[in-house]
């Protein structure tokens, strides 16, 4: 009797979830009741409301010359990468994967606005600060509670946020330009080669230039000194959709994500673990 090998069951699993659901995010004309977004909680699905927040203070009136004026003489904390990854998993040049953190520093919110608007080649930065919405009418009422922070994220098109996961409730709200999302349900956990990363963090330092013999001022990673390597690993995916081929598992050509853009006065629910 001729013999079949047994179907691989993640892979089973995963081609059964993409055959039953589509990888297009719903999208909403208007936001939803509490009754209703808590459904969207229960099936942990995600969302888009187009132009929920267009009458917001923050979509109507924050600009760059908005921005500056009311947080005139501010100081603000900046996290600056070479690359614009900040807490992402980056090569350390010598065959490994590491955990880099960003090398963070005070700055004034005009100096920080002015250095994003040049685009510079190096040195991309955040910024974060609670001026935003105390809360969101539906959210705070179905799930019974405020959120339990409240950010500003500010950067500019060579800013990259790395596949990660939160374990809370999420949503985004875009106040001006636009952000592209990239989006895997937890169910696609085996795709995304999550691997205990040792940690470094950016400092700035002094190198000899080699055009001019002159010194300057760069960005360069330290590993982070532990007690403990093993407990100071930090577990995190190293599988990039927008580069499928590197760092892929088995079941990486598997992965179907959502993609969706956000443009000013969007709003976007994107549910815990996702």
């Amino acid at each position: 009797m001729e013999s079949h090998k047994p179907e691989d069951p993640v892979v089973e699993l995963l081609t059964t979830y993409n055959e039953l659901n589509s990888s297009r995010i719903e999208e909403l004309d208007e936001e939803p009741s509490p009754l209703e977004f808590m459904r969207y909680v229960a099936r942990n699905t995600p969302f888009v409301v187009r132009r929920s927040a267009q009458d917001w203070t923050a979509t109507r009136t924050w600009n760059a010359a908005y921005l500056c004026s009311t947080l005139a003489g501010h100081k603000v904390n900046v996290a600056v990468t070479p690359f614009g990854n900040a807490d992402a998993p980056t090569p350390d040049g010598q065959g490994h994967t590491i955990f880099a953190k960003p090398h963070e520093e005070d700055q004034d919110f005009g100096q920080f606005l002015q250095y994003l608007s040049k685009r510079p080649k190096e040195g991309v930065k955040y910024d974060m600060r609670k001026r935003v919405e105390k809360s969101i009418a539906f959210a705070r009422i179905a799930l019974e509670r405020d959120p339990d922070a409240i950010n500003m994220w500010i950067g500019n098109s060579r800013s990259v946020t790395a596949l990660h996961r939160d374990n809370y409730e999420n949503i985004y709200v875009q106040a001006a330009g636009r952000k592209h999302f990239v989006l895997l349900p937890p169910l696609f956990q085996p795709c995304v080669n999550e691997q205990d990363l040792e940690p470094a963090t950016y400092v700035r330092a002094r190198s000899v230039g080699q055009a001019r013999g002159e010194e300057e001022e760069g960005l360069v990673l330290r590993m982070d000194e532990t007690v403990d390597d093993e407990a100071s690993k930090v577990p995190f995916a190293t599988w990039d959709p927008d580069t499928p081929e590197v760092r892929a598992t088995p079941y990486s050509h598997l992965a179907e994500p959502m993609r969706v853009s956000l443009e000013p006065g969007d709003m976007l629910y994107l549910p815990a673990m996702w």
